[in-house]
């Protein structure tokens, strides 16, 4: 039989074809970008865990933790660091800390993905619905009414506490009628974030030099000081908030297609974004009660990482969770370590970094797609 050579071919579903916009193919491009992450957040950690005034080899930090879970020699990696503090150092200081970092990169990321979903914008992030604002009030006036309900934990609480209720108090406001429209969702959280700006002003006026600056400090970023008690009592709230964003993620995929779309399909718009809302409450206010306002992480990675692998949810979320993570544990080993005897503020380094960033971000795809992707 002759075929005509202006035969219409049929695609090949085996074969993966290169994305027009320059991404990358999906089925490879998927699994090379996971395992790419994942590996580079081993690395970091690895290196991020032995830098510091005391520097501790990256063997030395992995014959460490081989050691700890019972594989001590593997390889002949030496069990523990070569310096007689060294494994003090390790446990009591470092992996705390970059533990810490890689679930708040994860949990800021993740929750950027989920509002950019549920608000179909890519502009969103977590501090659209208050919750970094409504953390930072609560946090705040913590720390000038001298409040000690908790002991130590009480800043990193009335942190928790403050973004939920705030979140919450956005989405009471915002809803009319038994629904919740997305533009007055958007609107309402600008309001209270005006609101909270207005009483963070008020309750750094009101306090002294003292709680001024522990605010200020608060409000730039930083994980300093953190321990191995504070990573457990954020990891079951930043663990719960990942698995149901996973989980959400093929509902996000059904809401893009717009609300008339998603109900034909059987999904519930309504109790959908209620769900979607508490679980970007629940991961931001785990980051930001210990390491306080950190900017960006939520709405440059999940752009990223969309470019990479394009806009399924199940894929963005758990890709920009890793990417996240790698994020915030190089960001950490910079501020700790890019002035001797000095603690940079992470919130700083990430505006200074993630607003050239943004701003690159947004002329590529003003180039290569007329808009945002």
């Amino acid at each position: 039989m002759t075929v005509s050579p202006t035969a219409v071919r049929r695609p090949d579903p085996k074969r993966v074809h290169p994305r027009p916009d320059g991404g990358l193919p999906r089925r490879r491009g998927v699994g090379a970008l996971l395992m790419v992450l994942g590996v580079a957040l081993v690395v970091i950690a690895l290196v991020a865990a032995g830098r510091g005034q005391l520097a501790i080899s990256p063997g030395e930090v992995l014959g460490s933790v081989l050691d700890r879970i019972g594989l001590g020699g593997l390889g002949g990696l030496p069990a523990t660091p070569s310096h007689p503090s060294g494994e003090v150092a390790l446990w009591s200081i470092r992996f705390p800390r970059v533990v810490m970092g890689a679930l708040v990169g994860a949990c800021l990321a993740a929750a950027g993905a989920l509002m950019q979903g549920v608000f179909g914008n890519p502009l969103a992030e977590p501090s659209v619905v208050g919750v970094s604002a409504g953390a930072a009030v609560a946090a705040a006036a913590a720390i000038v009414t001298g409040a000690e309900a908790f002991g130590a934990w009480t800043v990193a609480v009335a942190a928790f506490l403050g973004g939920l209720v705030t979140t919450l108090l956005v989405y009471a406001l915002s809803r009319a009628d038994g629904r919740t429209e997305v533009v007055t969702l958007l609107l309402t959280g600008i309001a209270v974030n005006a609101v909270c700006s207005g009483l963070l002003a008020l309750l750094m006026f009101l306090g002294d030099t003292q709680s001024r600056e522990q605010i200020v400090f608060w409000q730039l970023g930083s994980l300093n000081g953190t321990r191995w008690v504070y990573v457990a009592a954020a990891a079951p709230a930043a663990l719960i908030g990942l698995a149901g964003a996973v989980a959400m993620s093929r509902r996000l995929d059904l809401l893009a297609l717009g609300d008339r779309s998603a109900r034909h399909l059987g999904i519930n718009t309504e109790r959908t974004r209620i769900v979607i809302i508490v679980l970007v409450a629940l991961l931001t206010a785990a980051a930001v009660a210990f390491a306080g306002i950190i900017g960006f992480v939520g709405l440059i990675v999940p752009h990223l990482v969309r470019m990479l692998v394009g806009p399924s949810h199940r894929v963005l979320v758990i890709a920009s969770a890793l990417g996240g993570a790698v994020l915030l544990v190089l960001a950490d080993l910079v501020a700790r370590t890019a002035v001797t005897y000095a603690d940079l503020p992470i919130g700083m380094l990430t505006a200074l970094v993630g607003g050239p960033v943004f701003f690159w971000l947004l002329r590529r795809a003003r180039a290569t797609s007329g808009a945002w992707a």
